[in-house]
């Protein structure tokens, strides 16, 4: 039986996080990269926004935060558009190098302890009041808005032509249209939410740690894959909204998990489960109404015979 706070949290958690999963959404769906900046990027989110909170400063340290993730979404962009490096090791290669630089950007410690920092959901208590559900209210907020604006941005000009090079690269530059700049725009805007979500998350649980972003991929992908298998067919808004429910959706499935007592050592186990069941299942669907129409037919021949 799940708690109201333990409900609450699934919640704040799972809005968090689905800022994670629309990148993953922008980047793998809709610009057919396969970026693997992920981890680093939200870390780098983690770490700019805990600094800059830190320093007294913690509405500055989302923007600082997204612009972080934007610049190393730039550099994974360059290194597989102008040096010919493939998408998955130049995500791989840019993830290596963000660790130093996460590190300093956290003056070169692993974690940056926030228990007594000003972060923007203490602002918000400070007006809403402490019984109020400040927490969910600013996490679905902050996600409904940028899902909004993500929507919005993929119906402009511009938008059209980062669909339009996922769907057809060569269609797109026989069109006169520059490939690398639209995947160069749609990876800083990916990384950019990743970073946000990351950003989030330290002022959230009021601290940075360096590893915070691993396994993040999996994560992400976990909520974008459920999302689709649940609600995933449709326009645009269907779509991106799905990554939002299923961010909630895998938020709750790992708070049954801890309240079942499952070690928490399990949890990427657990992750790294959903996905492949989520992927596998249309294929397992498929099979089995085969199968079942198969014995349905033989039944049927038997029965004539």
């Amino acid at each position: 039986m799940l708690t109201t706070a333990v409900v609450f949290n699934a919640l704040e958690l799972g809005f968090i996080y689905a800022l994670v999963a629309m990148a993953l959404f922008l980047s793998f769906r809709v610009l057919n990269v396969a970026d693997m900046t992920t981890d680093g990027a939200f870390v780098l989110g983690c770490a700019m926004s805990a600094t800059a909170a830190v320093a007294g400063h913690p509405i500055l340290g989302l923007p600082m935060a997204m612009l972080a993730g934007a610049a190393a979404g730039f550099i994974t962009a360059a290194l597989q558009t102008r040096f010919g490096v493939p998408s998955i090791l130049a995500g791989i290669i840019t993830n290596t190098g963000l660790y130093t630089v996460n590190l300093a950007v956290m003056g070169f410690s692993s974690n940056v302890p926030m228990l007594k920092t000003t972060t923007i959901f203490t602002m918000l208590r400070d007006v809403m009041g402490e019984k109020a559900p400040y927490k969910l209210v600013l996490c679905a907020g902050v996600t409904t808005v940028v899902c909004a604006l993500l929507i919005l941005f993929l119906g402009t000009r511009l938008g059209l032509s980062i669909r339009a090079t996922g769907d057809n690269p060569d269609m797109v530059r026989a069109s006169s249209i520059n490939t690398a700049f639209t995947i160069t725009v749609g990876l800083c805007v990916s990384n950019s939410m990743t970073a946000l979500s990351g950003a989030v998350l330290a002022q959230y649980q009021k601290s940075a740690d360096i590893n915070l972003g691993t396994g993040m991929v999996v994560i992400g992908l976990a909520s974008l894959i459920i999302g689709e298998s649940l609600f995933g067919r449709g326009g645009l808004w269907r779509k991106a909204v799905a990554a939002v429910i299923g961010s909630v959706i895998y938020r709750f499935i790992i708070a049954i998990a801890l309240r079942a007592n499952v070690p928490s050592e399990c949890l990427k186990l657990i992750s790294a489960c959903i996905v492949a069941l989520a992927i596998a299942a249309p294929t397992i669907k498929a099979n089995y109404d085969f199968k079942r129409r198969r014995a349905s037919a033989m039944k049927g021949g038997k029965g004539h015979a």
